[in-house]
């Protein structure tokens, strides 16, 4: 574990625990480049800690905390969201310096008393509500309230003085920091978006409409930097973030011509057609990308549906339904609330396909999905004979 902490402001200090020894973010999406936890630390004439973080960041996170504070104790811990991974050393925090008042909303503190029962004493509890206010002095902390982005106790927290939000999961993303990253200029494309979109679509992806209210309260506020609790802090320009979270939650895609071609195949054969299909559509002029759900995470997948305005899946079927990457790849774009683009089907089967009929059903599940009349289906392998049949569903694609 390596620790960054790093000046967000002349009075507020950015501790961050970057993770690189984790696999699994949330024990199921693959973080090849690690996480971070961050947490913050605002000196005034009371001080607060904004979140704790995750267990398995507790040694180095508490020694980094305890060498910034130095003999003083902090006036406030400020939760403003109780998963796990921000919240697992709320008790030790507390009983490291029983002065300390913690700072959550009525739910902050039911939740916490399931992970940590007599952990904090009612007498320690400042309990605020929706657009409630704490002074620490020159700083003035104005909470405002974010219902199931992603918990229904989160709630982010404006800074009124410098115009710092911190805020809590949103506009968090996978990634461990390097250090120079942390509160300094971000490189959108290279440092913040993949990350950020593969984040915001697997892990809030449900909660648009809760999203879009938050946006809408934070549209009143002078925002000049966002600190949230995973990921690079963001300054300067914000609008292309603001942007972003506006499009991912209204369901929007960022590409709306472009298409995702998705594969899954037993032999090879399936993913073999799928991708005569997607030359097809470059041959028409259409960005593609190509995607077998067999070697692929299915957190990329369902990034990449969300990016893209369409989708062609080709999927075999397997003892009479569908192959289970395409199942999961489908039940994980529905829990995600995946909706409004236009999807092209696929299928191969030697005696009896399925996987068209299959698919369609699990379409139906979701919101303003066009299913294009035209489908493809397969038997063993693609054939010169298969070319009209895919010509017309590429059309088809193409003109919708």
């Amino acid at each position: 574990m390596n620790v960054y902490t790093t000046n967000v402001t002349d009075s507020i200090l950015g501790i961050s625990v970057n993770d690189t020894t984790i696999d699994l973010f949330e024990s199921q999406y693959p973080v090849p480049g690690g996480v971070s936890y961050n947490t913050y630390l605002i000196r005034d004439e009371k001080t607060a800690v904004m979140d704790t973080v995750d267990a398995r960041a507790t040694d180095a996170w508490m020694q980094a905390l305890e060498q910034a504070l130095g003999d003083q104790a902090p006036d406030y811990l400020v939760v403003s969201h109780v998963e796990p991974d921000h919240s697992a050393n709320v008790a030790r925090l507390a009983a490291r310096y029983p002065s300390m008042q913690v700072v959550g909303n009525a739910k902050t503190f039911a939740y916490l008393e399931n992970f940590f029962p007599g952990a904090i004493a009612a007498g320690r509890r400042v309990t605020v509500k929706d657009g409630d206010t704490l002074s620490l002095g020159s700083h003035t902390l104005h909470f405002v309230f974010a219902p199931m982005v992603h918990w229904p106790e989160a709630m982010v927290t404006f800074d009124t003085t410098n115009g710092v939000l911190f805020s809590a999961d949103a506009f968090g993303s996978f990634g461990a920091l390097d250090g120079k990253l942390f509160a300094d200029e971000v490189n959108f494309d290279r440092d913040w978006l993949d990350e950020a979109r593969r984040y915001y679509t697997n892990i809030v992806g449900k909660y648009g409409p809760q999203v879009q209210a938050l946006l809408k309260k934070a549209a009143g506020l002078d925002i000049a930097r966002i600190c949230p609790l995973h990921g690079p802090v963001l300054e300067g320009d914000l609008a292309p973030y603001l942007s972003l979270y506006d499009t991912w939650s209204s369901y929007k895609p960022e590409a709306p011509a472009e298409v995702l071609v998705a594969s899954a195949s037993i032999h090879g054969h399936t993913r073999q057609a799928a991708h005569q299909m997607a030359e097809k559509l470059r041959a028409a002029g259409a960005a593609v990308t190509e995607m077998d759900l067999t070697r692929t995470d299915v957190s990329y997948a369902v990034a990449e549906a969300f990016r893209c305005g369409k989708m062609v899946l080709a999927c075999a079927t397997y003892d009479g339904f569908l192959f289970p990457p395409m199942e999961a790849f489908l039940t994980h774009l529905k829990t995600k609330s995946f909706q409004g683009r236009t999807v092209g089907l696929m299928e191969n089967g030697m005696w009896a396909p399925m996987a068209n009929k299959l698919m369609t059903a699990a379409l139906a599940g979701m919101k303003n999905i066009t299913v294009c009349e035209h489908t493809v289906s397969i038997r063993g392998a693609a054939h010169p004979c298969d070319d009209a049949q895919m010509d017309a569903l590429a059309s088809e694609v193409i003109a919708r």
